[in-house]
């Protein structure tokens, strides 16, 4: 069966050049599309019936894909992703892939014919596998993945900066011995800040070899590194979470052995989850804005729908801003802190 990409080598032209001819927009030139036409009738090729009516037939829907639907983190994407999507009188259809290569294939294939655009935020797979799921005709923005050769345009967070940032602080505070919880051995983003970690103890703290415990973004992994630190088999005086949840985890079971924050050891993670600021103390953390990722990824998935070419070119990279609390040292701590950071009020990435 002649496929568009087959067309689109026929007439020497991208995927999604070929595309936009084939559906009448007006960003291509006569002669692109008259050698995509020709290629079209020599191939005898039919478009798919599904991918053809999302570009004569608008649903006024948005496919949202993410590895998850729970937790603060996603719930807040979710709604920067509506608050744009609302006011563009647009609706969301959910999809969860649970992190799996092979259900962002099937969470893909569910919303083909059903949405006019894609956000996805895909697990750690290759950008060539991910393209063979994705429709070349439907416009589809990536958030928090490198689209690579994919050409497609993506909003990330610099999770290596915010972490390099956080070490930083933290050594500047007085720390010497830092633990890192990391996040999942698959997820870009934890590797991407336990790479932050390490190169700053390393250049900084002259540790080239840091304490780092395995974790999975839980409060239970939290948990289960404070209790190694009360069990005394890791002397630290400071611990840097891959995110708030496992920093919330930790300090509970430190306060549950009677062990003070940040009187015995610091804690800080990454995020900044609504409960961050609730907790008692408060959490220091590296503020990423989650909501402004998703309502960044809808705004450029709203210039696709509106015939605007994006690409890779087109990438937006959130820079995190450190939010010095409680868990380091309160307003003395905050003090020290903001050197590489904005202060909290008004502070955006």
């Amino acid at each position: 069966m002649t496929t568009l990409r087959d067309v689109a080598r026929e007439a020497g032209v991208s995927v999604a050049t070929a595309s936009r001819a084939i559906n009448g927009h007006s960003n291509v030139t006569a002669p692109t599309k008259a050698a995509v036409l020709a290629a079209v009738k020599k191939l005898n090729f039919v478009p798919h019936s599904g991918a053809r009516s999302l570009t004569r037939r608008k649903t006024d829907t948005v496919g949202v894909i993410l590895p998850d639907l729970f937790g603060e983190f996603f719930s807040e994407i979710i709604r920067g992703i509506d608050l744009v999507a609302h006011e563009s009188g647009m609706h969301l259809l959910l999809g969860n892939m649970h992190g799996s290569a092979h259900e962002t294939a099937a969470a893909i294939a569910s919303m083909r014919g059903r949405v006019d655009g894609l956000l996805v935020m895909p697990p750690d797979i290759k950008p060539d596998l991910l393209a063979g799921h994705l429709d070349p005709m439907l416009p589809t923005v990536l958030l928090n993945y490198d689209a690579g050769s994919l050409d497609l345009p993506f909003v990330a967070v610099d999770n290596y900066r915010g972490a390099y940032a956080m070490t930083e602080a933290l050594l500047e505070r007085g720390a010497r011995q830092v633990i890192h919880i990391a996040g999942p051995k698959h997820n870009r983003d934890a590797r991407d800040r336990q790479r932050g970690f390490t190169d700053a103890m390393a250049k900084i703290g002259n540790e080239r070899s840091p304490v780092i415990l395995p974790g999975d973004f839980s409060e239970e992994a939290g948990m289960e590194a404070a209790r190694l630190l009360v069990q005394g088999q890791l002397p630290a005086d400071a611990v840097f979470a891959a995110n708030d949840l496992m920093a919330v985890g930790c300090i509970m079971q430190l306060a549950e052995a009677g062990m003070s924050v940040p009187g015995d050891v610091m804690v800080a993670g990454f995020d900044d989850i609504p409960l961050a600021r609730h907790i008692s103390p408060p959490l220091t953390t590296m503020q990423v804005k989650i909501d402004r990722l998703g309502s960044t990824g809808m705004m450029m998935l709203l210039r696709l729908l509106r015939g605007d070419t994006l690409g890779s070119a087109s990438t937006t990279i959130l820079t995190p801003t450190l939010i010095a609390r409680g868990t380091t040292g309160g307003p003395a701590a905050r003090a020290a802190m903001a050197r590489p950071a904005a202060a909290e009020q008004g502070a955006a990435p």
